[in-house]
């Protein structure tokens, strides 16, 4: 009887051990696999930070004045000289403890800087292939033909689709003084046939204005506009407005097409707003407009010594801007200014060594063009900016960009600059000017041929014939092999240019 009471207490110990270690399992599961997802994720967020910003690793800005070519590499035996702005010698203070740095004498440094040869001023740095743009440029201005959408001065919205008979002027110019100087250029035919790109001359800012459209009205406008070009002339169906552009600098512009997504997805889109994280937004196929505040001539003293070693004004529209102000409000050498400035504007931007252009409501505003325009090196704040002439110009050696988590290690980047790299990057914004300069009649490489030069760059790659069943596809632009394989399994004929070989094939 004892041996049986003891084997059951034995056998109800050992189930309750199994049930307690079954239980203790079960918990340890679900507090270790919530734990380890945690860590996981902190390490890629770290990872993320790391290779991203510089708020671990601080090391001295250096220049990386080249950059592999986009497209393909065009050598000219005797590439012709581009015209550019002779730059003034820049003056730089010598002092210890200086603004970057310590120096040993301007004098000193301007001859070790002649004997090492290391940072000569070469044209080329500006370019991601200098010759290959030279060489199309040409090619652009002897070929590139637009047809714009022909309107009347008896149309009842002349005032949204014509040229403004007065100088553009203001934040948003950049759009009217385009369309302006387009309309009077050689590039415009009257012969749709023989064009390349087509032109839709709707302007965002002037509908914005008009009391009959209006913010709310803008998407509507711009739906009926299509659908009437569409019904009225065969140009737009024949590639559903991949051959079709506009023009926009007003932030209203990234949602006008909401009611046309055909023109969002297919048509190229030329606004100031070009942020790759907005989805209106498709790098490559659209292209960035310089915003621009027009200006005449040049400030009289871009030599001028400048003392200070960042500045910024603007109003407070922002997350990024509002943490500006919360690390810089006081500081001595950066000044980030909001309300009124008791020194002018300008002065301001002559007085300082770096002008920051930081994130407002949107990615884009004017103060790359103020900066470039007084000499000053843009430092730029605006997380997923797809800069203008991006694809042409190497930013990095005029400008510096900076991640917006790093607002808080501005001081620190900025003084790891050395004297050398500052006075490449300031020499290569006074060359860098006329790129982002507006004229009534264009000047060779302002941003009008500027901007014509993207639109080049994009132009269709695809182009139906109506005699015949005949596409034409250019095998310059990205995609088209998928183009063909498309057509192909349509059964069309079609025939392929590449560099003026004719390759002539049928399915």
């Amino acid at each position: 009887m004892a041996s049986s009471s003891l084997f059951l207490l034995q056998t109800v110990l050992t189930r309750r051990r199994d049930s307690n270690s079954r239980s203790q399992t079960i918990k340890s599961f679900f507090f270790l696999v919530p734990t380890t997802l945690a860590l996981a994720t902190s390490l890629l967020i770290l990872l993320y930070i790391s290779f991203t910003s510089n708020l671990f690793f601080i090391h001295p800005h250096r220049l990386h004045l080249t950059h592999p070519p986009i497209g393909p590499s065009i050598i000219l035996e005797n590439p012709p000289e581009i015209s550019t702005l002779a730059p003034p010698e820049p003056v730089v203070k010598s002092r210890n403890g200086g603004v970057l740095g310590e120096t040993d004498g301007q004098e000193k440094f301007k001859n070790r800087l002649a004997s090492a040869g290391s940072y000569v001023n070469d044209e080329k740095k500006l370019f991601h292939d200098r010759d290959a743009f030279l060489d199309n440029y040409k090619e652009m201005n002897r070929s590139l033909k637009i047809y714009v959408y022909p309107h009347g001065r008896d149309d009842p919205f002349a005032n949204v689709l014509l040229p403004v008979d007065f100088e553009p002027e203001g934040n948003y110019a950049s759009e009217s003084y385009f369309k302006k100087v387009l309309t009077r250029s050689h590039f415009i035919t009257k012969d749709p046939s023989e064009a390349n790109l087509f032109f839709l001359p709707f302007s965002i800012a002037r509908l914005r204005h008009d009391p009959r459209v209006g913010i709310d009205g803008i998407q509507d406008f711009i739906r009926d506009y299509i659908f009437n070009i569409s019904h009225q002339y065969s140009y737009w169906n024949r590639t559903g407005g991949a051959d079709h552009f506009y023009v926009a600098c007003h932030s209203i512009g990234r949602s006008a097409m909401d009611k046309a997504v055909e023109v969002k997805l297919n048509a190229i889109q030329v606004v100031c707003s070009s942020s790759y994280y907005l989805s209106s937004y498709v790098a490559h196929k659209d292209a960035s407009l310089p915003q621009i505040w027009p200006r005449q001539g040049d400030p009289t003293n871009l030599a001028r010594e400048r003392t200070k070693l960042a500045f910024f004004a603007g109003s407070m529209n922002s997350p990024v801007r509002e943490k500006l102000l919360q690390v810089w409000r006081n500081d001595a050498e950066i000044s980030v200014r909001f309300g009124h400035l008791k020194t002018s504007y300008a002065e301001e931007l002559l007085a300082s060594k770096f002008c920051l252009h930081v994130k407002g409501f949107e990615v884009n505003t004017a103060r790359i063009g103020d900066a470039l325009y007084y000499g000053c090196v843009p430092l730029i704040i605006a997380n997923h900016y797809d800069l203008p002439f991006q694809d042409i110009l190497n930013w990095q050696s005029f400008s510096v960009v900076v991640a917006t988590l790093d607002i808080p290690l501005l001081k620190k980047i900025l003084k790891g600059i050395s004297i050398e790299d500052y006075l490449v990057l300031q020499r290569n914004v006074l060359k860098v000017r006329e790129h982002f300069q507006w004229h009534l009649s264009p000047v060779d490489h302002d941003a009008f041929y500027m901007v014509m030069y993207e639109l080049w760059l994009r132009r269709s790659s695809l182009r139906f014939s109506a005699e015949c069943d005949i596409w034409q596809v250019n095998m310059y632009d990205h995609g088209s092999e998928e183009v063909l394989q498309q057509l192909q399994s349509k059964g069309h004929f079609w025939y392929v240019k590449t560099g003026g070989t004719r390759l002539d094939a049928k399915t």
